[in-house]
């Protein structure tokens, strides 16, 4: 019994280590996924936190006290202090998001307060206000707030003292745009490969696991017409899929921020979360989404069409395209891990990256002509290339039947 026990163990064990795609999936990948995916996200995050720290902020102090003004001095050498009054329309120009200013006002007889407590029947709120959609504001925001907050008196930091009072001066509509573009690529990109995922694999290489793509291949067409076909009716069925599932995130993700508490402990008033999490985009934006959307569907029905006639079958299909899906989830992350949308014209020739830069440049408002054609054509020409590489699979016996 042990014989045949260890007969079995050694048959598996050869049939796995004889794989080496599947060693490959299963063994080797999910680490190297977790190295380049932790790397990437200390890299990027890394890079955020220096580039707002090489920016200068200017922090304007009104009514600044002696006892705070050395550790105000001293908290940043990109911090340039200067004590100068501020008005309401001076606060209410922050909402642009290319200043790197912080004000910061302290009530008037702040030391005394500190030193005779009793002397007022209120605790003094000191008020800072920043753009939090400014990386550097609201590092230097951080900042301020944390030395604050741990000074170990009796004062209070950006508590409102009337209705509707607001602290940080990014709008809805900048505070919406930068979420809807560090999120929502990702997540189209990937519903977009599931849509493919579930199809693609089994229009190529299960033909030729049921042997039906003999008949295909000797019908009177030619071998480019039926590659065409392939690619475009899997990028139809594809695209229903992504919009499907794009129409879910849209009317999903307002229900959630909007849940007990999440408004005021993210920082985002309850009663203009709804406004924050709209969509407040031109037709040329969706238009735009349409086309980078189609796009990317073409790409990856190519690419996995390519792989999926490698293969032998399904399953050896699916493990083929493991690897794909891995390039794809880490192009997905990157608008999380940067600073807005890449101006080099050249990453967008770059598949999939392009696609996801023009979707975060499109919901952040900041969409550029130039690379959304730079984007399309060139992902035009890719689908060129692998009808091209795939019409080639097609005639050849040994790709197709294994002869």
């Amino acid at each position: 019994m042990k014989s045949n026990t260890w007969t079995i163990i050694k048959k598996e064990f050869a049939r796995f280590f004889g794989d080496r795609q599947i060693v490959f999936t299963a063994v080797i990948m999910p680490g190297l996924l977790i190295y380049i995916i932790y790397s990437l996200m200390g890299t990027g995050i890394q890079s955020m936190m220096s580039k707002g720290a090489q920016e200068v902020v200017t922090m304007r102090v009104e009514n600044m006290p002696t006892s705070l003004a050395p550790m105000l001095s001293a908290l940043d050498s990109n911090i340039a202090l200067v004590e100068q009054p501020f008005s309401d329309e001076d606060i209410a120009m922050l909402d642009d998001k290319e200043l790197n200013i912080v004000m910061l006002r302290f009530p008037e007889r702040f030391d005394s307060i500190l030193v005779s407590p009793a002397d007022t029947t209120a605790i003094p709120n000191i008020e800072i206000y920043y753009n939090s959609t400014n990386n550097a504001s609201n590092r230097v925001y951080t900042i301020v707030s944390t030395m604050l907050n741990n000074y170990g008196r009796p004062f209070t930091v950006n508590v409102p003292q009337q209705e509707g009072q607001r602290f940080d001066q990014a709008s809805d509509e900048s505070i919406g745009a930068m979420i809807w573009s560090k999120i929502l690529p990702m997540l189209i990109i990937m519903m977009l490969f599931s849509g493919v995922m579930a199809i693609a694999p089994s229009a190529i290489a299960g033909e030729k696991e049921r042997g039906t793509i003999a008949t295909l291949l000797v019908t009177p067409m030619r071998r480019n017409e039926l590659a065409l076909g392939k690619i475009v009716s899997l990028s139809g069925i594809a695209l229903l899929s992504g919009v499907s599932s794009f129409i879910g995130i849209a009317l999903s993700l307002p229900k959630m921020i909007q849940q007990p508490g999440t408004g005021s402990e993210a920082g985002i008033h309850p009663d203009t979360a709804g406004d924050i999490f709209a969509f407040h985009y031109t037709t040329s934006d969706y238009l735009v989404l349409l086309l980078v959307i189609f796009a990317s569907v073409l790409i990856m029905a190519s690419a996995i069409s390519l792989l999926s006639a490698l293969a032998k079958d399904v399953k050896n299909a699916g493990t083929m395209v493991t690897p794909f899906m891995l390039v794809v989830m880490l192009a997905g992350l990157i608008p999380m891990l940067q600073d807005g949308v890449s101006e080099n014209i050249v990453t967008y020739f770059i598949p999939f990256y392009n696609s996801i830069e023009v979707m975060a440049a499109v919901f952040s408002h900041d969409m550029q002509w130039t690379p959304v054609a730079v984007t399309l054509a060139s992902d035009l020409a890719y689908a060129g290339i692998a009808v091209w590489g795939l019409t080639r699979m097609f005639n050849s016996e040994k790709v197709m039947f294994g002869k």
